[in-house]
C-alpha cells in the first residue's frame, strides 16, 4: 500500500450578521433655510445612517426651553439602521457637524439638531448618551410628530404608548402641523 499523504485546508469563514435596527431620530431647526435644513439632514441621514422607513409631518413651534429665539421647524424620521447606538451617535453629530452647527448653548438657536429619540426598545444610559432621549414625555414638539409614525409604540421606560404619553403631556405649547414638504422624499 503506498503512503500517500492528504492534507485538507481548513477553509475559514467569516460570517458577519448585520441586524438592521428601526430607530426614530427627532429632526429641529430655528436658523437659516429651516425647509432645506430638514432636506439636507434627511438626505445625510439617508446617505450616513440608514434607509428612511418613515417621515412624520412638519410641525412650527417657539423654542423650548430658552424661549428667546426663533421659531422651530420639527420632524421625526424613521430610519433602519444597522449601526449600533453610539456609531449611531458618531454618526448624526457628524451630519450636525458638516451642516455648520455649532454648540454655544444649552437649547440655544441651532440650524440642525438631531437628537436619536428611540433605538428598538433598547434603554441606555450614559454620560454622552441617553435612549430613549429624556424629554420626550415632556415635549409635544416630539411626541406630535411620533404620534403619526408610532402611536402605539410602548416607551421601554415609561411602558406608556406614544398616543398615551401625548394625551397626557403636560407641555401646553403650540404645535402647529404644516403644509412643507420634503423634496427628498418626492424626487424633485
Amino acid at each position: 500500500m503506498q503512503n500517500t499523504n492528504i492534507s485538507f485546508r481548513q477553509a475559514r469563514f467569516s460570517f458577519v450578521t448585520t441586524f438592521m435596527c428601526q430607530v426614530y431620530l427627532g429632526l429641529g431647526t430655528n436658523l437659516g433655510d429651516r425647509l432645506n435644513n430638514l432636506e439636507t439632514a434627511v438626505a445625510s441621514i439617508a446617505k450616513k445612517v440608514g434607509k428612511i422607513i418613515a417621515c412624520s409631518s412638519i410641525y412650527q413651534t417657539a423654542a423650548w426651553g430658552n424661549t428667546n429665539q426663533p421659531d422651530f421647524l420639527n420632524m421625526v424620521v424613521g430610519v433602519e439602521t444597522a449601526l449600533n447606538p453610539k456609531n449611531l451617535l458618531e454618526n448624526t453629530q457628524q451630519i450636525e457637524l458638516e451642516m455648520g452647527r455649532v454648540r454655544k448653548e444649552h437649547w440655544g438657536e441651532r440650524n440642525i439638531d438631531i437628537d436619536i429619540l428611540f433605538y428598538e426598545e433598547i434603554v441606555l444610559i450614559s454620560s454622552n448618551l441617553s435612549i430613549p432621549h429624556p424629554y420626550i414625555a415632556d415635549r409635544k414638539f416630539v411626541l406630535a410628530p411620533l404620534l403619526e409614525l408610532i402611536p402605539d409604540f410602548k416607551h421601554p421606560i415609561q411602558n406608556k404608548t406614544v398616543r398615551n404619553l401625548y394625551l397626557n403631556c403636560e407641555d401646553r405649547m403650540e404645535v402647529l402641523k404644516t403644509n412643507l414638504i420634503l423634496n427628498y422624499l418626492h424626487g424633485s
